[in-house]
């Protein structure tokens, strides 16, 4: 699945994607943060977790059941995101 940003979010700027997250999924919107589910991997390929969820002071990230992917799709996401890199694989 894809994260999402909910309604809690403060637009701190905090998550944004030039800091955290390394797709480049989450922008910040006109009221609150926004995650282009076609860039989100969960942070597979990157990070052993999903790094935009700790960063959140307000706890606003949870994963958006409109995207549900399985592990490998993910990593092909992350693939088709970073060509000619060879993603972090942790178990």
């Amino acid at each position: 699945m894809a994260y999402m940003v909910n309604d809690d979010c403060l637009a701190c700027g905090i998550c944004n994607a030039a800091r955290v997250c390394p797709n480049g999924a989450i922008t910040e919107g006109d009221e609150i943060a926004v995650v282009d589910p076609s860039r989100c991997t969960e942070c597979v390929g990157a990070n052993p977790a999903p790094v935009c969820i700790p960063d959140c002071p307000a706890q606003a990230v949870m994963l958006d059941p409109a995207y549900q992917e399985s592990r490998e799709e993910l990593l092909a996401k992350w693939r088709s995101l970073h060509p000619g890199e060879e993603p972090k694989l942790f178990s």
